[in-house]
Protein backbone atom coordinates (compact mmCIF):
# COMPACT_ATOMS: atom_id res chain seq x y z
CA UNK A 1 0.00 0.00 0.00
CA UNK A 2 2.77 2.56 1.13
CA UNK A 3 4.36 2.07 -2.44
CA UNK A 4 0.71 2.05 -4.25
CA UNK A 5 0.43 5.63 -2.72
CA UNK A 6 3.86 6.89 -3.49
CA UNK A 7 3.20 5.67 -7.01
CA UNK A 8 0.30 7.76 -7.17
CA UNK A 9 1.54 10.56 -5.36
CA UNK A 10 4.73 10.97 -8.14
CA UNK A 11 1.76 10.21 -11.41
CA UNK A 12 -0.43 12.92 -10.07
CA UNK A 13 2.06 15.94 -9.32
CA UNK A 14 4.16 15.12 -12.55
CA UNK A 15 0.57 15.35 -14.70
CA UNK A 16 0.00 18.56 -12.45
CA UNK A 17 2.90 20.02 -12.83
CA UNK A 18 3.06 18.96 -16.93
CA UNK A 19 -0.84 20.96 -17.48
CA UNK A 20 0.58 24.01 -15.46
CA UNK A 21 3.14 23.86 -17.78
CA UNK A 22 1.61 23.48 -21.07
CA UNK A 23 1.09 26.61 -22.80
CA UNK A 24 -2.43 28.54 -22.27
CA UNK A 25 -4.20 28.27 -19.06
CA UNK A 26 -7.94 28.87 -18.04
CA UNK A 27 -8.00 32.61 -18.19
CA UNK A 28 -6.64 32.45 -22.23
CA UNK A 29 -9.44 29.84 -22.93
CA UNK A 30 -11.76 32.46 -21.78
CA UNK A 31 -10.11 35.44 -23.77
CA UNK A 32 -10.14 33.08 -26.99
CA UNK A 33 -13.78 33.18 -26.54
CA UNK A 34 -14.83 37.10 -25.76
CA UNK A 35 -11.40 38.90 -27.13
CA UNK A 36 -12.93 42.22 -25.22
CA UNK A 37 -11.46 40.41 -21.63
CA UNK A 38 -8.57 42.71 -20.50
CA UNK A 39 -5.61 41.43 -19.56
CA UNK A 40 -6.45 43.06 -16.12
CA UNK A 41 -9.57 40.71 -16.20
CA UNK A 42 -7.62 37.51 -16.89
CA UNK A 43 -5.52 37.66 -13.75
CA UNK A 44 -8.53 38.52 -11.30
CA UNK A 45 -9.82 35.19 -12.72
CA UNK A 46 -6.08 33.66 -12.07
CA UNK A 47 -6.45 35.18 -8.74
CA UNK A 48 -10.10 33.55 -7.98
CA UNK A 49 -8.93 30.02 -9.04
CA UNK A 50 -5.73 30.76 -7.06
CA UNK A 51 -2.93 29.88 -10.20
CA UNK A 52 -1.07 32.97 -9.35
CA UNK A 53 0.21 30.56 -6.37
CA UNK A 54 3.55 28.55 -6.59
CA UNK A 55 2.73 25.37 -8.12
CA UNK A 56 3.45 23.77 -5.20
CA UNK A 57 0.78 25.34 -2.78
CA UNK A 58 -1.77 24.38 -5.51
CA UNK A 59 -0.55 21.41 -5.71
CA UNK A 60 -0.83 20.66 -1.79
CA UNK A 61 -4.66 22.51 -2.11
CA UNK A 62 -5.78 20.18 -4.66
CA UNK A 63 -4.54 16.97 -2.90
CA UNK A 64 -6.14 18.10 0.36
CA UNK A 65 -9.66 18.16 -1.65
CA UNK A 66 -8.44 15.25 -3.48
CA UNK A 67 -8.29 13.05 -0.58
CA UNK A 68 -12.01 13.51 0.68
CA UNK A 69 -12.89 12.63 -2.95
CA UNK A 70 -13.25 16.51 -3.69
CA UNK A 71 -12.71 17.27 -7.33
CA UNK A 72 -13.57 21.25 -7.29
CA UNK A 73 -15.74 22.67 -9.85
CA UNK A 74 -15.44 23.25 -13.34
CA UNK A 75 -13.61 26.36 -14.58
CA UNK A 76 -16.20 26.34 -17.77
CA UNK A 77 -19.37 26.52 -15.48
CA UNK A 78 -18.90 25.53 -12.28
CA UNK A 79 -20.42 22.65 -11.87
CA UNK A 80 -18.99 20.27 -9.04
CA UNK A 81 -16.31 17.89 -11.62
CA UNK A 82 -17.96 14.76 -9.34
CA UNK A 83 -21.38 15.67 -10.78
CA UNK A 84 -19.77 15.79 -14.70
CA UNK A 85 -17.71 12.53 -14.31
CA UNK A 86 -20.57 10.82 -12.42
CA UNK A 87 -22.90 10.79 -15.98
CA UNK A 88 -20.28 10.27 -18.11
CA UNK A 89 -18.91 7.04 -16.42
CA UNK A 90 -22.12 4.85 -17.16
CA UNK A 91 -21.84 5.86 -20.58
CA UNK A 92 -18.06 5.09 -20.90
CA UNK A 93 -18.16 1.66 -18.57
CA UNK A 94 -21.39 0.59 -20.82
CA UNK A 95 -18.97 1.20 -24.09
CA UNK A 96 -16.25 -0.66 -23.01
CA UNK A 97 -17.69 -3.65 -20.57
CA UNK A 98 -19.61 -4.89 -24.11
CA UNK A 99 -16.66 -4.19 -26.42
CA UNK A 100 -14.18 -6.20 -23.98
CA UNK A 101 -16.80 -8.89 -23.81
CA UNK A 102 -17.09 -9.12 -27.35
CA UNK A 103 -13.20 -8.99 -27.89
CA UNK A 104 -12.46 -11.69 -25.72
CA UNK A 105 -15.40 -13.55 -26.05
CA UNK A 106 -14.42 -13.85 -29.90
CA UNK A 107 -10.78 -13.28 -30.13
CA UNK A 108 -9.79 -15.98 -27.91
CA UNK A 109 -11.27 -18.85 -29.15
CA UNK A 110 -10.30 -17.44 -33.40
CA UNK A 111 -6.87 -17.52 -31.62
CA UNK A 112 -6.72 -20.92 -30.26
CA UNK A 113 -8.39 -22.59 -33.41
CA UNK A 114 -5.96 -20.26 -35.74
CA UNK A 115 -2.93 -22.01 -33.35
CA UNK A 116 -4.47 -25.48 -33.60
CA UNK A 117 -5.23 -25.63 -37.15
CA UNK A 118 -1.53 -23.20 -37.76
CA UNK A 119 -0.87 -23.27 -41.72
CA UNK A 120 -4.32 -24.54 -42.91
CA UNK A 121 -6.48 -22.10 -45.17
CA UNK A 122 -8.77 -21.22 -42.08
CA UNK A 123 -5.48 -20.02 -40.58
CA UNK A 124 -4.21 -18.18 -43.65
CA UNK A 125 -7.89 -16.44 -44.61
CA UNK A 126 -8.84 -15.76 -40.51
CA UNK A 127 -5.14 -14.01 -40.29
CA UNK A 128 -5.70 -12.16 -43.33
CA UNK A 129 -8.96 -10.69 -42.06
CA UNK A 130 -7.37 -10.13 -38.31
CA UNK A 131 -4.56 -8.33 -39.43
CA UNK A 132 -7.23 -6.23 -42.01
CA UNK A 133 -9.15 -5.73 -38.80
CA UNK A 134 -5.95 -4.40 -36.89
CA UNK A 135 -4.52 -2.34 -39.77
CA UNK A 136 -7.80 -0.03 -40.50
CA UNK A 137 -7.61 3.02 -39.03
CA UNK A 138 -10.70 3.19 -36.99
CA UNK A 139 -11.88 6.44 -37.65
CA UNK A 140 -12.23 5.79 -41.38
CA UNK A 141 -13.77 2.47 -40.49
CA UNK A 142 -16.50 4.41 -37.87
CA UNK A 143 -16.97 7.20 -40.86
CA UNK A 144 -17.93 4.22 -43.49
CA UNK A 145 -19.86 2.19 -41.50
CA UNK A 146 -21.76 5.51 -40.51
CA UNK A 147 -22.55 6.43 -43.68
CA UNK A 148 -23.63 3.05 -44.73
CA UNK A 149 -25.56 1.80 -41.53
CA UNK A 150 -27.11 4.66 -40.89
CA UNK A 151 -26.85 7.25 -44.10
CA UNK A 152 -27.74 4.85 -47.13
CA UNK A 153 -29.31 1.92 -45.16
CA UNK A 154 -31.23 3.68 -42.26
CA UNK A 155 -30.55 0.81 -40.04
CA UNK A 156 -28.45 2.17 -37.10
CA UNK A 157 -28.68 6.01 -35.44
CA UNK A 158 -25.32 7.56 -36.34
CA UNK A 159 -24.87 9.88 -33.50
CA UNK A 160 -25.90 10.33 -29.33
CA UNK A 161 -26.77 7.94 -27.29
CA UNK A 162 -30.65 8.06 -27.29
CA UNK A 163 -33.42 9.59 -29.70
CA UNK A 164 -34.84 12.49 -29.54
CA UNK A 165 -38.25 11.59 -28.57
CA UNK A 166 -36.41 9.04 -25.79
CA UNK A 167 -38.64 10.33 -23.00
CA UNK A 168 -41.57 9.40 -24.79
CA UNK A 169 -41.12 5.53 -25.41
CA UNK A 170 -42.10 2.82 -23.01
CA UNK A 171 -39.72 1.12 -21.06
CA UNK A 172 -38.67 -1.36 -23.28
CA UNK A 173 -38.46 1.18 -26.32
CA UNK A 174 -36.09 2.75 -24.42
CA UNK A 175 -33.78 -0.58 -23.93
CA UNK A 176 -34.12 -0.89 -27.84
CA UNK A 177 -33.67 2.57 -28.76
CA UNK A 178 -30.09 2.44 -26.30
CA UNK A 179 -28.94 -0.58 -27.50
CA UNK A 180 -29.60 0.80 -31.40
CA UNK A 181 -27.56 3.67 -30.73
CA UNK A 182 -24.45 1.44 -28.92
CA UNK A 183 -24.00 -1.22 -32.12
CA UNK A 184 -22.12 1.25 -33.80
CA UNK A 185 -19.59 2.45 -31.08
CA UNK A 186 -19.13 -1.31 -29.78
CA UNK A 187 -18.92 -2.86 -33.04
CA UNK A 188 -15.98 -0.23 -33.68
CA UNK A 189 -14.55 -0.59 -30.90
CA UNK A 190 -14.11 -4.40 -30.69
CA UNK A 191 -12.74 -4.43 -34.15
CA UNK A 192 -9.37 -3.19 -33.46
CA UNK A 193 -9.02 -5.38 -30.32
CA UNK A 194 -10.81 -7.98 -31.52
CA UNK A 195 -7.86 -8.46 -34.07
CA UNK A 196 -5.13 -7.94 -31.51
CA UNK A 197 -6.42 -10.56 -29.01
CA UNK A 198 -6.80 -12.95 -31.62
CA UNK A 199 -3.01 -13.14 -32.69
CA UNK A 200 -1.51 -12.45 -29.58
CA UNK A 201 -3.26 -16.10 -28.48
CA UNK A 202 -2.77 -17.40 -32.07
CA UNK A 203 1.23 -16.81 -31.31
CA UNK A 204 0.78 -17.90 -27.38
CA UNK A 205 -1.12 -21.28 -27.91
CA UNK A 206 1.06 -21.84 -31.28
CA UNK A 207 4.03 -21.48 -28.71
CA UNK A 208 2.53 -23.65 -25.94
CA UNK A 209 1.90 -26.33 -28.69
CA UNK A 210 5.66 -26.78 -29.29
CA UNK A 211 5.94 -28.10 -25.58
CA UNK A 212 7.47 -31.49 -24.63
CA UNK A 213 4.55 -32.00 -22.25
CA UNK A 214 2.33 -31.26 -25.22
CA UNK A 215 3.92 -34.53 -26.85
CA UNK A 216 3.54 -36.29 -24.30
CA UNK A 217 -0.03 -35.93 -24.05
CA UNK A 218 -0.47 -36.65 -27.55
CA UNK A 219 1.59 -39.44 -26.95
CA UNK A 220 -0.62 -41.18 -24.44
CA UNK A 221 -3.20 -40.89 -26.83
CA UNK A 222 -5.55 -38.02 -26.37
CA UNK A 223 -7.93 -36.54 -28.47
CA UNK A 224 -6.68 -33.45 -29.67
CA UNK A 225 -9.32 -31.05 -28.20
CA UNK A 226 -8.32 -32.55 -24.50
CA UNK A 227 -4.98 -31.36 -25.28
CA UNK A 228 -6.14 -28.17 -26.39
CA UNK A 229 -8.57 -27.63 -23.83
CA UNK A 230 -7.25 -29.58 -21.16
CA UNK A 231 -3.49 -29.18 -21.23
CA UNK A 232 -2.36 -26.07 -23.42
CA UNK A 233 -5.29 -23.12 -23.00
CA UNK A 234 -4.36 -22.28 -19.50
CA UNK A 235 -0.70 -22.01 -19.90
CA UNK A 236 -1.73 -20.39 -23.34
CA UNK A 237 -3.88 -17.65 -21.42
CA UNK A 238 -1.28 -16.64 -18.95
CA UNK A 239 -0.33 -13.63 -21.29
CA UNK A 240 -3.98 -12.54 -21.75
CA UNK A 241 -4.38 -12.05 -18.36
CA UNK A 242 -1.74 -9.62 -18.14
CA UNK A 243 -3.91 -7.69 -21.29
CA UNK A 244 -6.85 -8.13 -19.26
CA UNK A 245 -5.33 -6.20 -16.09
CA UNK A 246 -4.23 -3.63 -18.26
CA UNK A 247 -7.73 -3.44 -19.79
CA UNK A 248 -9.00 -2.24 -16.22
CA UNK A 249 -8.24 1.98 -16.57
CA UNK A 250 -9.57 1.73 -20.28
CA UNK A 251 -13.21 0.54 -18.73
CA UNK A 252 -13.25 4.52 -17.12
CA UNK A 253 -10.59 6.41 -19.28
CA UNK A 254 -12.73 6.72 -22.22
CA UNK A 255 -12.13 6.64 -25.78
CA UNK A 256 -11.82 10.17 -27.29
CA UNK A 257 -12.43 8.52 -31.05
CA UNK A 258 -15.40 6.55 -30.72
CA UNK A 259 -17.31 9.29 -28.02
CA UNK A 260 -16.60 12.25 -30.55
CA UNK A 261 -17.06 10.93 -33.63
CA UNK A 262 -20.55 9.58 -32.19
CA UNK A 263 -21.27 12.63 -29.64
CA UNK A 264 -21.42 10.43 -27.01
CA UNK A 265 -21.13 12.15 -23.41
CA UNK A 266 -18.72 9.98 -22.02
CA UNK A 267 -15.05 10.18 -20.00
CA UNK A 268 -13.02 10.31 -23.26
CA UNK A 269 -15.45 13.62 -24.75
CA UNK A 270 -15.35 15.18 -21.87
CA UNK A 271 -11.69 15.03 -21.61
CA UNK A 272 -11.25 16.21 -24.20
CA UNK A 273 -12.98 19.20 -24.40
CA UNK A 274 -11.92 19.92 -21.02
CA UNK A 275 -8.54 19.86 -22.24
CA UNK A 276 -9.45 22.28 -24.96
CA UNK A 277 -10.97 25.06 -22.62
CA UNK A 278 -7.99 24.33 -19.83
CA UNK A 279 -10.54 23.32 -17.70
CA UNK A 280 -7.97 21.87 -14.67
CA UNK A 281 -9.99 20.83 -12.68
CA UNK A 282 -11.26 18.11 -14.63
CA UNK A 283 -8.85 17.20 -16.34
CA UNK A 284 -7.00 16.19 -13.23
CA UNK A 285 -10.01 14.46 -11.97
CA UNK A 286 -9.50 12.02 -14.75
CA UNK A 287 -6.16 11.98 -14.89
CA UNK A 288 -6.54 10.92 -10.98
CA UNK A 289 -9.14 8.37 -11.82
CA UNK A 290 -6.99 7.05 -14.84
CA UNK A 291 -3.76 7.16 -12.67
CA UNK A 292 -5.51 4.66 -9.95
CA UNK A 293 -7.08 2.39 -12.33
CA UNK A 294 -3.69 1.26 -14.00
CA UNK A 295 -2.17 0.72 -10.44
CA UNK A 296 -4.57 -1.13 -9.65
CA UNK A 297 -5.30 -2.91 -12.52
CA UNK A 298 -1.26 -3.98 -12.56
CA UNK A 299 -2.16 -5.15 -9.12
CA UNK A 300 -4.80 -7.66 -10.16
CA UNK A 301 -2.63 -8.72 -13.23
CA UNK A 302 -0.07 -9.60 -11.25
CA UNK A 303 -2.67 -11.26 -8.78
CA UNK A 304 -4.29 -13.36 -11.61
CA UNK A 305 -1.19 -14.45 -12.71
CA UNK A 306 0.04 -16.01 -9.29
CA UNK A 307 -3.88 -17.66 -9.27
CA UNK A 308 -3.15 -19.21 -12.74
CA UNK A 309 0.54 -20.47 -12.80
CA UNK A 310 1.89 -22.28 -9.45
CA UNK A 311 5.43 -21.42 -10.96
CA UNK A 312 4.62 -17.49 -9.82
CA UNK A 313 2.88 -18.22 -7.12
CA UNK A 314 5.83 -20.26 -5.42
CA UNK A 315 8.78 -17.99 -6.98
CA UNK A 316 9.87 -20.46 -9.03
Amino acid sequence: MPRFILLLLGITFLSFALIHMAPGGPADALRAQDPRMSAESARRIEALYGLDDPLLVQYGRWLKRVAVLDFGRSYRDGEPVAAKIARAVPVTLSLNLLSLFFIFAIGIPLGVSQAAREGSRWDRWTGSLTMAGFSVPTFWLALLLMNLLGVHLRWLPVSGLVSLDFESYSWWQKLWDLKRHLILPVLIASVTGLAGISRFMRSSMAGVLTENYIRAARARGLSERRVIYGHALRNALLPVVTILGLSVPGLLGGSVIFESIFSLPGMGRLFYESVFSRDYPVILAVLFIGSVLTLLGNRLADGAYRLADPRVRHGR
